[in-house]
């Protein structure tokens, strides 16, 4: 699950939403900061007020990804667009094709839920606009064991470059992914991959019930 998808119910709640994106931001944050769920979980048990909301969030994303990922639809679904990615890279090995199904399945399924009541994709953006950064990062250095500094300014930053709009658009879509892979050391896409998005976009719409089926999960 991606951003939306895991905020969605709980926009009305905006430090509980902006929790359910602090393991995906700190993987672009800090990534030696590592969240566990039987840490965050002892640490929901003695927080208060929004650092608590924050805790509860980081746990719903914990249990939720782990819900996602071994749903049929989600391993399907990424299978089938990595071998997509295959086909169009000549049948290349390695990490970058898993990489991309995985990815893409998540990005896509997040641009599914915006395209189809484009106010959901507003109302995150309102929320995460009512949290201060620096309460979010005080809370996730309550839960690990090796404290981060930059989390506040990697959410100033998401809010202003507002990424996830970038996922409705072919051209922008790629170029946010070629971001993920150098993160990651790998190799940018061709042009070409660009002619991939329209079909897999229909293939992750059309299958958006069933990969949210039993999220979120009960905390």
């Amino acid at each position: 699950m991606n951003y939306l998808a895991h905020a969605l119910p709980f926009l009305d709640q905006p430090y509980l939403a902006a929790g359910t994106a602090v393991p995906d931001w700190l993987t672009v944050a800090d990534r030696r900061c590592r969240l566990r769920l039987r840490q965050a979980r002892a640490a929901y048990g003695r927080s208060t007020g929004p650092q608590a909301a924050i805790v509860a969030g980081i746990v719903q994303h914990i249990l939720d990804d782990g819900q996602f990922h071994r749903s049929r639809a989600f391993v399907e679904t990424s299978l089938e667009l990595s071998q997509s990615v295959r086909r169009l890279l000549d049948g290349e090995a390695g990490l970058r094709p898993a990489i991309l199904g995985h990815l893409l399945t998540e990005v896509l399924l997040d641009a599914a839920l915006a395209a189809e009541n484009p106010d959901r994709l507003e109302a995150y953006y309102q929320a995460l606009e009512a949290v201060d950064p620096l309460v979010v990062q005080v809370a996730v250095n309550s839960v690990t064991s090796r404290p981060t500094d930059r989390l506040a300014a990697m959410i100033q930053t998401f809010r202003q470059e507002a990424v996830l709009r970038d996922y409705l658009d072919d051209a922008r879509l790629c170029h946010r992914i070629n971001q993920v892979l150098r993160r990651v050391a790998l190799e940018p896409l061709p042009a070409e991959f660009a002619e991939l998005l329209p079909r897999a976009r229909r293939r992750v719409a059309s299958r958006a019930k069933e990969l949210l089926e039993g999220v979120p999960v009960r905390r």
